[in-house]
């Protein structure tokens, strides 16, 4: 090859390559948004704001937090998914928004993981059996006993078809023997309102979103669906402890970008999210919720994923959970 073929594809692949990692050794230059696919006001939203205050100052731009609700998490996560793939629009997504979603929406919109990278995962939202503070049940085999008397009259409110307190119930249900009503709602924040309301009789809820609640007294905590204790709910019996040893269930959560984003910019978001979730003031912040923190990176939470899913899959066959 001529000296000069062999400048002249220098240059070429010079030209591919140079923009790519132009943009990584600029990125950030602007503001960077996450979206978080709930209402404000909930455990979700509450994370990724303490995430986002820490990051504003690490990478040295604002990060905003924005708020895009509505079909199971889908409307906001399918937006980050056909967002500009430039590593500035991002999103914090669940076992429900990028797991679940798959086969319980006939049209969500994306792909869980084709159209995604992990950016970091970040732990786990353990499930709280909470009921209104008037209900005739303060122990899950109360509960049990109350379900079985006349099936279906309970009813139980979830944060949105296919969301970890739904199925999560589910599998409870499918576990005990019982038969009660289901509740959507679009976030935790409107669940729990119309659970102290007393619309509500219980929920399978996250507890970070019913913690304040139960210590305030509003809500009546009866269990945690969790193999021990939680440090942050001491007083809460597990299921096990009450006789009920096969439905355990927690909810993960994580951050994602579009899966195009360049390997040098997710890098560099990956770093600073994990940075970030490794600082004593934002893990003590995120731990007081009540959120079991367990940081993974790409590379760890990948595999996590996938067997998530396909657990999940099981779960909602399982239970004959209809997609709609």
């Amino acid at each position: 090859m001529s000296l000069t073929r062999r400048s002249t594809l220098g240059l070429m692949a010079g030209a591919v390559f140079a923009p790519s990692a132009a943009r990584a050794q600029s990125f950030p230059s602007k503001p960077v948004t996450i979206i978080v696919p709930y209402p404000a006001g909930g455990p979700t939203d509450a994370i990724a704001r303490f995430v986002a205050q820490d990051l504003s100052a690490s990478l040295g731009q604002n990060v905003i937090v924005d708020n895009r609700a509505g079909a199971s998490g889908a409307v906001g996560t399918r937006a980050v998914a056909h967002a500009v793939a430039d590593g500035y629009t991002i999103v914090f997504g669940n076992n429900q928004t990028h797991g679940n979603n798959m086969f319980l929406l006939k049209e969500p919109g994306y792909d869980a993981v084709k159209d995604f990278a992990p950016l970091a995962g970040v732990g786990a939202f353990e499930h709280a059996f909470v009921t209104r503070k008037d209900l005739p049940a303060k122990t899950i085999q109360e509960l049990i006993a109350l379900a079985k008397a006349d099936p279906g009259k309970l009813n139980y409110g979830s944060t949105g078809i296919g969301s970890g307190s739904h199925l999560a119930m589910e599998l409870f249900m499918q576990r005990t023997g019982i038969k009660m009503t289901h509740v959507p709602f679009r976030g935790a924040a409107p669940l729990v309102q119309e659970l102290i309301g007393g619309r509500i009789d219980i929920a399978n809820s996250t507890l970070p979103s019913v913690l304040e609640q139960i210590n305030a007294g509003a809500l009546r905590g009866i269990a945690i669906a969790s193999p021990e204790r939680n440090p942050q709910a001491r007083d809460l019996p597990t299921l096990r402890e009450q006789g009920v040893t096969n439905a355990d269930a927690d909810s993960w959560a994580a951050f994602f970008a579009p899966a195009k984003v360049p390997e040098p910019v997710l890098d560099t978001l990956s770093k600073a999210i994990i940075a970030s979730l490794n600082k004593p003031a934002t893990r003590d912040a995120i731990i007081k919720l009540g959120f079991t923190l367990k940081v993974r990176d790409p590379a760890t939470f990948r595999p996590y994923h996938l067997q998530e899913i396909a657990t999940w899959k099981q779960i909602i066959t399982d239970a004959g959970v209809k997609a709609e």
